[in-house]
C-alpha cells in the first residue's frame, strides 16, 4: 500500500534513563529509501544540548519519542521550545518482533513519524503538569494511609477490642481519643471514658467500656501507637499537599467553578479533573476523542460484521476513577439529568455499567463546557484588545 511521505527530515527517539538513540531520516519526500543519521546521547542537561544542536544542524522538522515512565520528561524540557515533538504512546508504536535493539527501535519511530503515523499523546502546560503530580501524590498518600488504618483493625481483633461495633468511624475524634487511651494502657472506665467521647456516642459509654476491656498486651499497644505514629505523619503529608493543590488551584477558579456545577463534583474532585485534562480542549479533536482518551468509550471490537465486545479500554485510571465516583454521588441526586440518565442505564444494564456511562456522559459535557468558556475568554480578550 502506497503512503505520503509527510517530512523532508524527522528524527525518533528511543529514550533509556542513561542514554538516548537518535535516528534522522532526510531526504527528498519522493524518494523511498531516505539517508538515515544514526548517534547516541548521554541524558544530562548539557548532553541533551548536543543532542540539539545535533537535530538544527540537519534543520530536522519533527521528533517523536515514545513515553518511557518519567525519562521522556527531560528531553521534552529541552525539545519542546526548539522543535515540533510528538510524545507518542509505546502501544501505538511497536515494533516487528524480533527486531528489537535500540537503533531499530530509534529508526523504527522515525519511519512511522515520517509517513505521519503516530498519533501525538497529550502533554499538558507545566502548571498542570505540577497540579497532576500533587493530585496523584495525594492518592497515593491517601491509599497509603488506609493500609495503616487498616492495620488498626487488625491490631483491635488480636487485642480483644471490639470498638467498631459501637462507633463507627474509630478513626473521628471520639475514636481517636479511645486509641489513645488503649496506647496509654490506662484503666478503661466509664468516669474516664465519657468526657472524651462526643455528639450520640455519650449514651453508648457503657458498651463502649466493655468493648474496651480486652486483652490487649504491651505488643498490641507498641504496635497501635507505632501505626498511628505513621498515620499522624501521613495526614499532616497530605494537609501539606492540599494546601499546595489550592494555591495552584486559584489561576483556574473560574474552571474550577464551572465543574463544581455539574451534580457529584465537589471541589477536590474539579481539581483532579483539571488536572488530568488541563483548561484547554482545542488539544483534543473532539469530545469522542477525549472520552476515548479517558477510557470510557465503548470498545470497538467487531469481525465479519459481528460485534464481539464492548468493553472499555483502559485509558487514564485517575480520570476514569474520580468521573465514576462522581457518577455514583449524582445517581443519589434527585433531579438532573446525570442522576436521571444514571437510573436510567440502571434499569437497563445494571448500576456498574450505568456508572461508566454516566461518567462518560459527564466527561462530554464538560468538554463543551471547558470549551465554551475558553471561547467565551478568547472573545472577551479580543473585544478588550481592540483599541
Amino acid at each position: 500500500m502506497d503512503m505520503d511521505v509527510m517530512y523532508d527530515c524527522c528524527a525518533g527517539l528511543d529514550v533509556h534513563q542513561g542514554n538516548v538513540v537518535a535516528c534522522i531520516l532526510h531526504g527528498k519526500r519522493t524518494s523511498t529509501r531516505p539517508k538515515a543519521e544514526l548517534r547516541t546521547f548521554g541524558t544530562t542537561q548539557s548532553q541533551l544540548n548536543q543532542l540539539a544542536d545535533w537535530l538544527k544542524s540537519f534543520d530536522c522538522q519533527i521528533v517523536a519519542m515514545e513515553s518511557t515512565g518519567v525519562f521522556w520528561k527531560p528531553i521534552w524540557h529541552v525539545l519542546a521550545d526548539q522543535f515540533n515533538i510528538i510524545l507518542a504512546n509505546p502501544q501505538r508504536i511497536k515494533g516487528i518482533p524480533g527486531h528489537k535493539t535500540d537503533k531499530k527501535d530509534a529508526r523504527w519511530i522515525a519511519k512511522l513519524l515520517r509517513l505521519d503515523l503516530i498519533p501525538a499523546s497529550f502533554v499538558p502546560d507545566e502548571t498542570i503538569q505540577d497540579l497532576r503530580d500533587l493530585t496523584r501524590a495525594r492518592k497515593h498518600l491517601i491509599e497509603s494511609r488506609n493500609k495503616q488504618k487498616n492495620r488498626i483493625h487488625q491490631v483491635l481483633q488480636c487485642g480483644g477490642i471490639k470498638l467498631t461495633t459501637y462507633i463507627q468511624d474509630v478513626f473521628g475524634k471520639s475514636g481517636r481519643n479511645m486509641l489513645d487511651l488503649l496506647v496509654n494502657g490506662e484503666v478503661i472506665t466509664p468516669e474516664i471514658v465519657k468526657p472524651l467521647v462526643y455528639t450520640t456516642l455519650k449514651k453508648k459509654v457503657p458498651q463502649i467500656v466493655d468493648a474496651m476491656n480486652g486483652f490487649m498486651r504491651g505488643h498490641h499497644r507498641f504496635m497501635l501507637h507505632e501505626i498511628l505514629t505513621i498515620m499522624d505523619a501521613f495526614d499532616a503529608s497530605i494537609a501539606d499537599y492540599e494546601s499546595q493543590i489550592d494555591i495552584l488551584l486559584q489561576q483556574y477558579e473560574a474552571e474550577v467553578q464551572l465543574l463544581t456545577n455539574f451534580t457529584g463534583i465537589q471541589r477536590e474532585s474539579a481539581g483532579i479533573i483539571l488536572a488530568e485534562i488541563g483548561t484547554d480542549m482545542s488539544v483534543f479533536e473532539d469530545e469522542r476523542h477525549l472520552a476515548s482518551w479517558a477510557g470510557l468509550c465503548p470498545g470497538n471490537h467487531e469481525s465479519a460484521g459481528k460485534r464481539y465486545s464492548s468493553k472499555i479500554n483502559h485509558g487514564n485510571a485517575y480520570l476514569k476513577r474520580i468521573l465514576c465516583q462522581a457518577s455514583w454521588a449524582a445517581s443519589r441526586s434527585k433531579n438532573g439529568d446525570l442522576g436521571n440518565f444514571f437510573r436510567q442505564k440502571s434499569r437497563q444494564r445494571g448500576p456498574k455499567k450505568a456508572a461508566v456511562a454516566t461518567a462518560h456522559r459527564m466527561l462530554r459535557q464538560i468538554y463543551f463546557a471547558l470549551l465554551n468558556y475558553q471561547e467565551a475568554k478568547k472573545r472577551t480578550l479580543a473585544a478588550t484588545s481592540v483599541p
